[in-house]
């Protein structure tokens, strides 16, 4: 089964519910930036996402400095933001809780 890109309302919609993300229409996809107390604070935020990402076959772009995570979720093989992107948010959204 094809996955499918969100279209504009479905992503606006998305969007509404993912206060900490922002669209980046140039990747395509959503980010978020996060800052931790330290290194090791940020790298088992990581550790953590990690496991759910791969659970989930869907995995983020990110870069990690110090004590900050900046990650973009955006979907490859849809050709920009999925559903997939929506739930692996919502999961890293719960982590960093």
């Amino acid at each position: 089964m094809a996955i499918l890109k969100l279209d504009d309302a479905a992503r606006a919609l998305a969007l509404s519910q993912l206060p900490h993300w922002s669209y980046d229409p140039e990747a395509l996809g959503i980010r978020r930036s996060l800052r931790f107390s330290d290194f090791a604070e940020a790298f088992g935020f990581m550790t953590r996402v990690a496991i759910l990402a791969e659970k989930a076959d869907h995995h983020p772009e990110w870069f990690n400095v110090y004590n900050r995570v900046d990650i973009l979720l955006t979907t490859h093989d849809a050709g920009g933001m999925s559903d997939r992107d929506v739930a692996l948010a919502q999961a890293i959204d719960a982590i960093a809780a």
